[in-house]
């Protein structure tokens, strides 16, 4: 079954509603994947083939019977943050390896209203918490792409890692994932596949395992544009259930990408232009900007004046956060119970044996800012500076419709190269935390391969809800680029 693993969710949509395949054919064919991959890459927690198959057979009987949503019979993966219904959720923590929701996330439970398919639980950073996808409890992933001249190991990016090593090695034909600082559009630069961070509140929610939650929106991430704008329009939409959900309509954005670009005005934030910025990401991105200009674009350069201060404001607003939402995994409310003869020797062996290095590190400095003495001048300072972020993407769009930009600083590294200073890794966000800070829509397309051969991303950057537009650019970046490049590991094969 070789050939269908060359087919994209749009294509794969097309053939089962001509019943040219089957629901279940293609099933079989990505779980006989995983089987032979998956081993190695790790990118699922929790495989469920029995309730994939059983979804695939209600959607080969819906598509026989003319009917079935727009993603009836794709096999899909999902982040596992995402509560799912008698299917252990986990967030890649020991704390809750045998957690198993009694109730379904709102993204989840549209995907499955539109007949998507569910392979299982996709690996991520524990608590979505890291850029490397190594600090899971259950191992670390390992992307599909390899350096030309090497066979190390190279991380796929995180926190969505295992969805984006999915997508890239043909497991899955997309996977939902979220992004609080840049966890969807990194992994999926790194991996060479497209993701959207949506506006915020564009998404519900409601069953997704709390990080950052002034931050965090789920997205989607699949080969390409068209795929994402298909898996978009499912996972959108107002939820009561969800405070920060927004009651707006959901435009059909498949129908945006061929609207081009002629007439658009693109920004180019000069603060973006890191000194020492890698040559060939720099490259890139002149690319980028030429083949947007070639199409029709106006090129403008703008300035975004508080972006310096981006990278230190999210990790303070997002660590408090943190703090407080992982304030219930205390073994009673949440969490693998560690019995001790008081309450706080329960508490605090129960959070020492659940949490990895990474979590704890996050909780003790989300903590110390939210402390007495502190509050005011980390926390509160940070909302401040935040306020002036926002404001300077407001004033930016005045003047053009969309920011173009890299979307990470490098290119995947190995395992063995993550830097050994916490901080360092942070830097890995340097680009995409503005727009998370802002609350602004943002997608990322691979638009080329490094020296080394693996793949590096471009960034488009929106106006509030006005993800059509960010569509419309990245299908055009996405035309010229023409990344047709497969990883190493690959389903079927590599190119």
């Amino acid at each position: 079954m070789a050939g269908l693993h060359d087919f994209t969710l749009a294509s794969a949509r097309d053939a089962l509603e001509a019943r040219e395949i089957s629901a279940l054919e293609l099933t079989e064919a990505h779980l006989e994947a995983i089987e032979k991959l998956d081993g190695r890459l790790n990118s699922f927690i929790t495989r469920t083939p029995d309730l994939a198959r059983e979804q695939a057979r209600r959607a080969d009987e819906a598509l026989a019977r003319g009917e079935g949503g727009k993603l009836c019979g794709i096999p899909l993966g999902i982040k596992d943050l995402f509560a799912t219904k008698g299917t252990r959720t986990t967030a890649a923590s020991r704390i809750l390896s045998n957690f198993i929701p009694p109730y379904e996330s709102t993204v989840t439970a549209n995907l499955q209203k539109d007949g998507g398919v569910f392979l299982g639980k996709l690996n991520l950073d524990e608590f979505a918490m890291g850029s490397t996808n190594l600090t899971s409890a259950f191992g670390g992933v390992e992307n599909p792409w390899k350096y030309r001249d090497s066979d190390a190991r190279l991380v796929p990016g995180g926190s969505s890692g295992g969805s984006a090593a999915a997508v890239a090695a043909g497991l899955v034909l997309g996977a939902t994932g979220t992004d609080t600082g840049g966890s969807i559009r990194q992994p999926a630069a790194f991996c060479g596949i497209a993701g959207i961070k949506p506006t915020y509140g564009r998404c519900s929610r409601f069953g997704t395992v709390a990080f950052a939650s002034s931050l965090d929106q789920a997205g989607p991430m699949a080969r390409t544009l068209q795929d994402c704008a298909i898996m978009l329009e499912s996972m959108a939409g107002f939820d009561p259930k969800d405070a920060t959900s927004v009651d707006v309509p959901v435009p059909d954005y498949e129908a945006a990408l061929g609207r081009g670009v002629k007439g658009m005005r693109v920004g180019i934030p000069r603060e973006y232009r890191l000194t020492g910025l890698d040559p060939e990401i720099d490259a890139l991105w002149e690319q980028g900007i030429a083949w947007l200009k070639e199409a029709g674009a106006e090129i403008v350069d703008v300035s975004l004046p508080h972006t310096r201060y981006g990278l230190p404001t999210y990790y303070i607003v997002a660590l408090a956060e943190a703090s407080s939402n992982l304030a219930r995994y205390d073994g009673v409310r949440f969490g693998e119970r560690q019995m001790r003869d008081t309450l706080d020797g329960m508490y605090e062996a129960t959070r020492a044996a659940g949490f990895g290095d990474e979590v704890k590190r996050r909780i003790l400095l989300g903590t110390y800012v939210l402390s007495s003495g502190y509050y005011d001048a980390y926390y509160l300072r940070a909302q401040k500076v935040r306020t002036l972020l926002r404001q300077d993407f407001q004033q930016a769009f005045e003047k053009v419709d969309v920011l173009l930009t890299p979307t990470a600083p490098s290119g995947a590294f190995g395992w063995d190269e993550k830097p050994t200073d916490p901080i360092q890794v942070y830097l890995n966000d340097v680009f995409t935390v503005p727009a998370s800070l802002a609350g602004v829509p943002a997608l990322s397309v691979p638009a080329g391969l490094n020296s080394r051969g693996v793949p590096l991303g471009l960034q488009l950057i929106g106006r509030d809800f006005e993800e059509e537009t960010l569509l419309a650019a990245g299908h055009v970046l996405e035309q010229a680029a023409n990344f047709t490049h497969r990883p190493t590991l690959h389903a079927g094969g590599a190119a």
